[in-house]
């Protein structure tokens, strides 16, 4: 078990203690820094900047973000463990299409080979999954057996120990290495594939369900073990595709489990939201998950941050506040304060709960003078 330090942190204080003398501001530039840094375009102001950590302490605002050791170019999250094979062989090889960088991964596995390939398209400076791991499941379905049995995954905690240092007491570093057992469907067939394999062959679905959350509780371990104090499931809760039932059937454990370990070590258990929440909300809450991050309200969601407040646990923890459409439509330094100064209001009864953030992500086209005014406008009216 981990024992208590004492820390002038503000985030290890909020987390710890559910105590804030002020709002917690962490928002993420990782696509919006990355975007202007590729294309040459970033202002004069930041161009001493490497990375997004470096970013956000320019601006002077907290850092607790799944993203600030993720190698954009490489994948969504990861970067704190090694995906490991047993009786599987795996091969890279990267090439280009035009500006596009192509990660192609392939899986020898006895029954053949599986091909995925990612895509990072340079003009949007994202990445996209342009070919899924398994794209006939009726053919392929031994594979994919043999592909998830094999999988493992190992703690790299000399990469922790670095990041954890670079971050120092300007907040706290989330292990964004996790996924459900829904979401490794969703990454490994896609949406619509899943849905149809859950359906036709739902007993050889909850083997490997089983499976893969026995993994990545394996790897849980060895990060609290290691002192992470916050780990966070990728999994991108939206109930167009987790309805309840599907969660309850297919999650419900491993986000249970998960929270359960945590707090044996102190440590919290968050899943990333976006999307619409309303429908899982309270199914979340009583499986003893600390938080959400990002959840977003209209139109991008289906429900107001303070609304979302009365469905949960009373230690539940909510990161949103802005979503790409703010950081993109409000254009004056009046239009930002206003709204920035209504959401405060609304969200001061629950503050030791929640933490300003992108409900997903900031527009890679917005504007630097945007970003330095929603700074200042929380600088305005944090103060509890």
């Amino acid at each position: 078990m981990k024992t208590e330090k004492k820390t002038t942190n503000p985030l290890h204080n909020f987390l710890k203690e559910g105590k804030a003398d002020r709002i917690i501001y962490a928002p993420n530039y990782w696509q919006w820094f990355t975007h202007y840094q590729e294309h040459n375009k970033l202002p004069a102001e930041i161009k001493h900047c490497n990375t997004q950590l470096e970013l956000i302490n320019h601006l002077g605002l907290d850092v607790f973000s799944r993203n600030v050791y993720a190698d954009p170019h490489e994948y969504w999250f990861g970067g704190l463990s090694e995906e490991l094979f047993d009786g599987v062989e795996k091969n890279e090889k990267i090439y280009f299409d035009g500006s596009d960088r192509v990660i192609e991964k392939n899986f020898k596995t006895s029954k053949g080979t599986l091909t995925e390939k990612l895509t990072y398209i340079h003009k949007e400076s994202t990445l996209v999954q342009s070919k899924f791991l398994i794209d006939d499941y009726e053919s392929q379905l031994d594979m994919l057996e043999q592909f998830v049995a094999s999988r493992s995954w190992k703690f790299k905690p000399e990469a922790f120990r670095k990041i954890k240092e670079q971050v120092g007491d300007k907040g706290v570093v989330i292990a964004g290495e996790f996924c459900s057992p829904l979401k490794m469907l969703h990454f490994t067939l896609g949406l619509e594939d899943t849905t149809f394999f859950l359906v036709f062959h739902e007993d050889r679905a909850k083997e490997l369900i089983k499976i893969h959350e026995a993994a990545q509780l394996d790897l849980l371990r060895q990060m609290l073990e290691g002192g992470v104090e916050v780990v966070m499931s990728m999994d991108n809760l939206d109930s167009m595709f987790h309805p309840p039932e599907h969660v309850e059937a297919y999650s419900a454990s491993f986000y249970e489990k998960a929270s359960a370990l945590c707090h044996q070590y102190g440590s919290k258990f968050f899943i990333h939201a976006c999307g619409q929440q309303k429908a899982n909300l309270p199914l979340i809450s009583s499986l003893g998950v600390d938080g959400l991050e990002g959840v977003a309200y209209p139109p991008l969601g289906n429900l107001e941050l303070d609304e979302a407040f009365g469905m949960v646990h009373d230690r539940f923890i909510i990161t949103g506040g802005i979503s790409a459409f703010e950081t993109k439509d409000l254009k004056t330094r009046e239009e930002v304060y206003k709204y920035v100064k209504y959401l405060f209001e609304r969200i001061k009864p629950f503050a030791n709960r929640f933490i300003f953030s992108a409900s997903c992500n900031t527009a890679i086209n917005a504007p630097w003078e945007t970003l330095k005014y929603f700074r200042d406008a929380w600088l305005e009216y944090r103060d509890l």
